[in-house]
């Protein structure tokens, strides 16, 4: 059962095509991730062959992912992805964590890391970006920002406000956006590759230049850790599959397709990297793709490959504050979390609340950890834990509900079941294992912030029930 949000309708609409829905996918998922983190795998593996046998693992894993998420989406195709699937498997305690997680640090930190990323990308054209400004002054404090805080604040409620509009408009500027970053990326690759700027003899290079821990497995966590977060944004889709037309279809096919795509094109960006760049020099670069432009094209290819980042960054953006704001909407609409942010805007059916929340969060984490880089990296090591713990036990839902619904309608059914789903589960629980074991103050922090939901969740658990509020996955025939 649904009920009324108090906003003259109670769905939001499907207007989401098979072209939006995979440019939201490519557009989520192809971020900073595949600007900033070569250098990070190449020194921690420390062979060109490694670097790619890292990119491709993490995309076959992301991959095991995709056919699991890709039979519940199917099966649930509503608003709000994992907190969905966790619900109807384990009960609402669970999906509630996951929505917890994503409204406190995972979506907004997010939101927030990716804003600022394309204000330090934006700084590479306009430098007074980096002067610190007087944003408050009351009597003897002063709140100072710098410009690349203020820019990522400026583009984060800009993009809110173009999400509220629908997701009619936002989804086709999500399609503009991807279609010209991947064209970007693609495109400018391949110039590289028959530049004549580089040496196929530099694909068979090795190094010594290593990472104190290089070579042994907790090396390849953390090479398989930073491929991943460039991989990170393929669930975005489940998401909004209340807002999709022919869900049933378009989730399974946008899903699987999309990630392969997105590993070729990464794969693609990585040849051209060390085709035009040594891997000792890719180890040592914080620019890896603008030093690759500048030497096969110049100061104009440093200037586009720019440019391209700027579109990548803020398609991924766009992708992330569309998809967040349905999980405080679902939360809500199950009586778990505050109630008006199940209200639909009754113009343009968007979920306006949640979606005001989620920026006030977002911009409120710029405006406290944007000065520093390091305050970032820590705050985003505190939520990924919490993300890829619940990618696992999100999979291993499929094999939970096969078990407890076997007549349930399955329009897609996992490829390679049960093996897929657990192989993707055991590699999940042994990346959390290692960052347990590797950095136990951080993910104990993410474990705290976690629990710290407990009590809210115990506060509305109890006010749904006097309100007699119909838990949203109770009764609905599809699990019966």
């Amino acid at each position: 059962m649904r009920h009324s949000n108090g906003c003259g309708t109670d769905e939001l609409a499907r207007e989401l095509g098979w072209v939006g829905a995979s440019a939201l996918l490519a557009g989520t998922v192809i971020g900073t991730g595949i600007f900033l983190v070569p250098s990070t795998i190449a020194r921690e593996v420390g062979s060109v062959g490694g670097v790619f046998f890292v990119w491709v693992f993490g995309g076959l894993l992301s991959l095991a992912g995709a056919f699991s998420y890709a039979e519940l989406g199917a099966a649930f195709p509503e608003a709000g992805g994992e907190y969905v699937y966790l619900r109807r498997a384990y009960g609402p305690l669970w999906g509630f964590l996951f929505g917890w997680q994503q409204v406190v640090i995972g979506k907004t930190g997010s939101i927030a890391s990716i804003a600022t990323a394309f204000a330090l990308f934006l700084a590479f054209f306009c430098e007074p970006l980096q002067r610190e400004f007087v944003l408050l002054e009351v009597a003897s404090t002063t709140w100072i920002v710098n410009g690349t805080q203020l820019t990522a604040l400026i583009t984060v409620l800009s993009l809110t406000v173009v999400n509220y509009f629908g997701i009619a408009l936002a989804g086709s500027v999500q399609t503009i956006l991807t279609v010209l970053k991947v064209g970007a990326i693609v495109l400018l690759a391949i110039l590289t590759l028959v530049s004549g700027k580089g040496s196929w003899g530099q694909l068979l290079g090795s190094s010594q230049h290593l990472s104190a821990n290089a070579g042994g497995v907790s090396a390849f966590f953390a090479a398989l850790a930073a491929a991943l977060w460039a991989y990170d944004g393929w669930n975005n889709l489940t998401m909004v599959a209340g807002e999709v037309r022919d869900p049933h279809r378009v989730i399974p096919r946008v899903l699987i397709l999309g990630i392969a795509g997105v590993m070729a094109v990464y794969l693609l960006a990585n040849l051209a990297y060390f085709y035009t760049l040594p891997l000792e020099a890719i180890q040592r670069s914080e620019r890896v793709a603008q030093e690759m432009a500048a030497i096969a094209f110049g100061e104009w290819g440093a200037a586009a490959i720019t440019i391209a980042a700027l579109v990548s960054t803020l398609a991924a953006l766009n992708g992330a504050i569309l998809t967040g704001a349905r999980v405080s909407y679902a939360m809500a609409r199950d009586g778990l979390f505050f109630r008006h942010m199940a209200d639909l805007n009754p113009v343009h059916r968007t979920p306006a609340k949640g979606l005001l929340l989620q920026g006030i969060i977002a911009c409120g984490l710029i405006l406290l950890f944007g000065r520093d880089k390091l305050a970032f990296e820590h705050l985003f090591n505190y939520a990924i834990f919490g993300m890829w713990a619940f990618y696992g036990i999100t999979a291993l839902a499929v094999i939970v509900l096969r078990r407890r619904h076997p007549h349930m309608d399955r329009p897609y059914r996992a490829l390679g079941y049960p093996w897929v789903p657990i192989i993707f589960v055991l590699v999940a629980s042994a990346f959390c294992l290692n960052m347990l074991v590797q950095r136990p103050e951080e993910t104990g922090l993410g474990i705290t912030l976690l629990a710290s939901g407990l009590p809210f969740y115990w506060f509305w658990r109890s006010s749904s029930a006097a309100r007699r509020l119909p838990a949203h996955t109770e009764g609905d025939s599809n699990v019966e």
